[in-house]
């Protein structure tokens, strides 16, 4: 019998919850239209995927000091070792909007939308049946909220998203440039 031929372990309760929270922080930075929150809950959000993954996929030690999710990720699911990176990365960015630097509505609409898909690929990843969407829209956020009134915010460079993030984003532009 293959690896792939073994049945996989049940999946906790903790795993579940785990999930649960990620999608419901996805769906909160949906609706919110502070943008620094948006920014906030959408990592947030990608950050309890991963914890499920993890979860479900290493078994805690009592020796085991603290790691980042994302320093631990690669090691348990070496398939999403971009995706840590690039979260990784949002992580310092989050860390800099949380002593009060300005984040677009750009950067975190597109966090966002790749945390969205970061959870659709850690619950393929675990076998477990994809949630509800999210919603097809966000929340708009005011132009006075972001600054874009006053001339505050920028577009500072963001981290690059995984490949995969650049081949959807490819696809839906032909897609939405042949739709009638």
């Amino acid at each position: 019998m293959t690896a792939a031929q073994l049945p996989r372990p049940p999946i906790g309760p903790a795993v579940f919850d785990l999930l649960g929270r990620s999608h419901l922080t996805l769906e909160s930075a949906c609706r919110t239209s502070d943008v620094a929150e948006r920014y906030r809950d959408a990592h947030l959000g990608a950050l309890r995927a991963a914890a499920a993954l993890v979860a479900a996929r290493s078994v805690p030690s009592p020796r085991s000091r603290p790691r980042s999710v994302w320093q631990v990720l690669p090691r348990i699911a070496p398939e999403l070792g971009e995706w840590a990176a690039f979260f990784a990365a949002c992580s310092t960015r989050r860390s800099a909007i949380d002593r009060g630097e300005p984040v677009s509505v750009r950067e975190a609409d597109d966090l966002l939308r790749q945390a969205e898909m970061f959870l659709e690929i850690v619950q393929d990843t675990l076998g477990v049946p994809a949630t509800m969407p999210l919603p097809q829209s966000i929340t708009p956020v005011s132009a006075v909220v972001t600054g874009l009134v006053t001339g505050q915010v920028t577009e500072p460079a963001a981290p690059s998203a995984p490949s995969a993030v650049g081949a959807r984003r490819a696809a839906d532009r032909a897609e939405s440039s042949t739709a009638p």
